[in-house]
């Protein structure tokens, strides 16, 4: 997998402006998201695609959110992301006919498959298990306009599990979830950060830098857990892979997998 399969902050800037991009890229963020959907006005799609291009073309690296299939923008913006090998795929408005044709597309390329819509949401198993699908991601603002439900507490609750246990059963990497529109408020953000990592998600979409560190804390493992989790991987390495056990509990590899993903997250960037 890729370093976008761990990427714990994905931040969103606006492909009309390109002042930004390099200011995002040094944000310490995990990845950076140059958006041509929902940031961008209509009359600004032509310019803010020739931006990310010209971006691109001088060799800065990002994932690129398209317009949706059924927009009239889909097109271009594909035909640009088939020049530049390096960038990765953002879907919006993702279900499972727009992303098997996307990914027919741009065959190997990463693609971040972002659901937002109930049909999307119905169609999780498909969109998750199509080849070339890296991670889903929840696009829970529009899923919010579109049912009705507010997202405030546990409301979404069914539905973000929905998007863990489907990529579970993908073998994808663990979900992204959506933004806070908070960018004042860290602590905001944090609270909703560390509710998506106990869900399982694996990351966090920002629109604003002051978001990034907040996202980061929330994901941070907690040196008791660290701690743990390097006792697990020394008792597994001990048994040679057998299963043994840790503070009185068992040790097998679903256990050695958790712990693996605990550790290896401490080398991303900002922990």
């Amino acid at each position: 997998m890729t370093a976008l399969a761990f990427a714990q902050s994905l931040l969103f800037v606006p492909g009309s402006r390109p002042d930004r991009f390099d200011k995002a890229a040094s944000s310490g963020a995990h990845a950076i998201v140059l958006d041509l959907e929902d940031a961008v006005a209509f009359q600004d799609k032509d310019v803010a695609r020739e931006s990310v291009a010209g971006w691109l073309s001088a060799g800065g690296h990002a994932v690129v959110r398209v317009n949706g299939a059924a927009t009239p923008w889909y097109d271009a913006d594909m035909a640009m992301l088939g020049r530049f090998g390096h960038a990765a795929v953002m879907l919006a408005k993702a279900d499972a006919a727009s992303v098997a044709r996307s990914v027919g597309l741009l065959p190997g390329r990463p693609l971040l498959a972002l659901v937002e819509s109930i049909a999307g949401v119905r169609e999780l198993a498909q969109v998750a298990a199509t080849p070339g699908v890296l991670r889903l991601a929840f696009g829970s603002i529009d899923f919010g306009a579109e049912t009705g439900i507010t997202d405030v507490g546990e409301a979404m609750s069914m539905v973000r599990s929905r998007f863990v246990l489907e990529s579970c059963f993908a073998g994808i990497a663990a979900p992204i979830d959506g933004v806070t529109t908070r960018v004042d408020d860290a602590s905001e953000v944090f609270a909703q950060a560390r509710r998506a990592q106990q869900f399982g998600f694996g990351g966090k979409l920002c629109i604003h830098p002051r978001q990034v560190d907040a996202v980061h804390r929330a994901f941070r493992p907690e040196p008791t857990e660290a701690e743990w989790a390097r006792r697990v991987l020394a008792a597994n390495e001990a048994s040679g892979g057998a299963a043994t056990a840790v503070d009185g509990k068992m040790v097998d590899a679903p256990v050695v997998a958790q712990a693996r993903r605990i550790l290896g997250s401490l080398a991303l960037p900002g922990h």
